[in-house]
């Protein structure tokens, strides 16, 4: 069905002023409709938010596959183009008003060249571009500024992954289940659900239920389940386990090295995409082609899950958590697009929040200069099975060499409490008290003395973990939690690693069952002080279910798995095989 275009004249009035006095624009125009040619021939169709007086504006490019006229969508970029800019909001391919295929990533990085180059040719623009958005929004801004478009002038990629096989798709190769599959069957299937399959929440058929249908076996059947026919993309997903040549294709982390202007990446410490965060940052420092790209690269991550906010999960972290996101992208696109002297060049580049303290703090880096990066040795004068055992940590290696042991049952998986989800699955996320899971005889519990003085820790943080386990592949599943004096166990940092990649993504290899090895889980990065009465937790299990599909111990290529089978791990401590965290000490703020 033909849509036609329309203009609408807005008059909006608003008090403020620029700096040096000059008043908002206070009206805008928006040009419903816009056809945006692609060089594959299919057309995009996009809304123009603009000043209504006529002339050539600095232009902000946001693509969504959620639809222009989503919920917020629409208000910020009035704002924004109440303040002088004109910006182009637009439906990726596929997806609402725009013409192809929709196939989640595929087609980002030449749509996104595309479309920028467009907009810097039509009448509203001076030429200078620029790209917004977060989570799905974020990532489609760094697959087209690997394309280098000669237009593009700078980004504000938030809540990003960088890596869609590596930080959006999977942690440490266990697949991202509840995600994966609320948005890529439920969410955002490659057609149009048919009626029988919508159900109001009082009347699911228990067969329907989300929590049932993610117990399915096989993994790559489960679409018939809730989509009622195949969903080609989620089935292709599964289909490559690894990160294979599928993946490294889209991927942009191997194209840094392509990037040319500078990005502000916004990000929360409980944000499933917390990684691409980082790593979005610390390569573009790195990596990317110019000096001014390394050089004016910024990032912030605050409390957060998919989002700035005060109270998040179990903990409200104070009004001073919460950032208006509109204005921290405001001051990045008026400095890099304007030009206008903000201040922004004369700011540390990394602002982090710590928790613990709940205090901001500006970084000259990340990781922090002078990080002094300490090993946490996991000990106990007893079995360490659940939070009664006597698992203990200590900063100290014990001499005598001893081993804690329980069983993962795929069909008795630990439950998701919290952490880094998000998005609408049924799995809570964000600092969530874990002690209702540290009562589990399959969770092993290490815990320190209580502190006399704050420990305050900002940066990477890494578990070194010496295990075996009966099977020829498992998981392994470690959190660092804060345990206040009343007894709340808050998760601060969490990191999964599925035993075969123990070599590397691309590297899959089973194990020899029964055989000891030393396994490397990257639990991402935290900043968080231990404040004196607390102690210092680490809790490790297999599973973790359902943000992460169940590990069927099997060996079996993921999705394919009928059966399950139950695995008998060990993990060894002390002597000569000292497992160990290592947490990022700096000085207290």
């Amino acid at each position: 069905m033909k849509v036609l275009s329309f203009i609408f004249v807005l008059p909006l009035v608003v008090a403020a002023v620029e700096p040096g006095g000059k008043p908002y624009m206070n009206e805008i125009r928006i040009e419903r409709h816009k056809a945006i040619p692609m060089r594959d021939g299919v057309t995009i169709y996009g809304d123009v938010y603009r000043p209504a007086a006529e002339g050539r504006y600095p232009t902000i490019i946001t693509r969504t596959p959620y639809g222009v006229q989503r919920d917020g969508m629409h208000e910020a970029h009035m704002k924004f183009a109440q303040r002088g800019y004109s910006v182009v909001l637009i439906d990726n391919r596929g997806r609402y008003e725009s013409g192809g295929n929709w196939d989640p990533f595929r087609s980002e990085a030449q749509d996104g060249y595309d479309a920028i180059e467009w907009a810097a040719k039509q009448n509203f623009s001076n030429g200078k571009v620029a790209t917004q958005g977060g989570s799905y929004l974020g990532h489609v801004q760094w697959a087209a500024a690997s394309q280098q478009p000669p237009s593009l002038v700078a980004m504000f990629p938030a809540l990003a992954s960088t890596n869609i096989y590596a930080n959006w798709l999977t942690h440490g190769g266990a697949f991202r289940l509840s995600f994966n599959f609320g948005w890529g069957v439920v969410r955002m299937p490659n057609r149009i659900m048919l009626p029988q399959y919508f159900h109001t929440e009082a009347f699911v058929p228990e067969e329907l239920k989300y929590e049932n249908i993610l117990m399915h076996l096989p993994l790559n059947t489960g679409d018939l389940k809730s989509a009622g026919s195949e969903v080609k993309h989620y089935r292709d997903w599964l289909a490559h386990s690894s990160y294979d040549a599928y993946w490294k294709a889209i991927s942009d982390e191997e194209r840094m090295d392509k990037m040319q202007v500078p990005a502000e990446v916004s990000g929360g410490w409980f944000d499933i995409f917390l990684a691409g965060t980082i790593n979005g940052y610390t390569m573009m420092k790195q990596k990317a082609a110019t000096e001014r790209a390394r050089k004016n690269t910024r990032m912030i991550i605050g409390p957060w899950g998919h989002g700035p906010s005060q109270k998040y999960g179990d903990v409200d972290f104070g009004a001073i958590a919460m950032v208006d996101q509109f204005e921290e992208e405001l001051r990045f696109f008026d400095h890099n697009l304007k030009g206008l002297p903000n201040g922004l060049d004369k700011n540390l580049p990394v602002k982090i929040f710590y928790m613990g303290v709940n205090k901001w703090r500006t970084e000259a880096d990340w990781p922090l200069p002078n990080t002094n990066y300490r090993e946490l040795y996991l000990g106990g004068s007893s079995a360490a099975n659940s939070v009664r055992g006597g698992g203990s940590l200590s900063f100290t290696k014990a001499d005598a060499a001893s081993i804690d042991a329980y069983r993962y049952d795929p069909m008795n998986p630990v439950a998701t409490l919290g952490g880094n989800n998000c998005c609408g699955t049924p799995t809570l996320a964000g600092p969530k008290d874990q002690r209702p899971i540290e009562k589990r005889n399959d969770v092993l519990v290490y815990t320190s003395e209580f502190l006399k003085d704050p420990l305050t820790i900002a940066g990477p943080v890494k578990m070194k973990l010496t295990a075996a386990t009966d099977g020829p592949d498992t998981d392994w599943m470690v959190k660092l939690v804060d345990v206040y004096p009343n007894g709340f166990a808050m998760p601060v940092a969490e990191g999964i690693l599925r035993a075969r990649f123990r070599n590397g993504l691309d590297k899959p290899e089973l194990l020899t069952p029964n055989t000891v090895y030393n396994f490397t889980i990257d639990m991402v990065g935290t900043a968080n002080t231990f404040l004196p009465g607390h102690r210092i937790r680490i809790d490790i299990t297999s599973s973790n279910f359902p943000q992460f599909d169940r590990n069927p111990n099997t060996g079996e290529a993921l999705g394919s798995a009928t059966k399950t089978r139950v695995a008998s791990q060990t993990i060894h401590h002390g002597g000569p095989r000292p497992s160990h965290i290592v947490l990022p000490v700096v000085s207290n703020p």
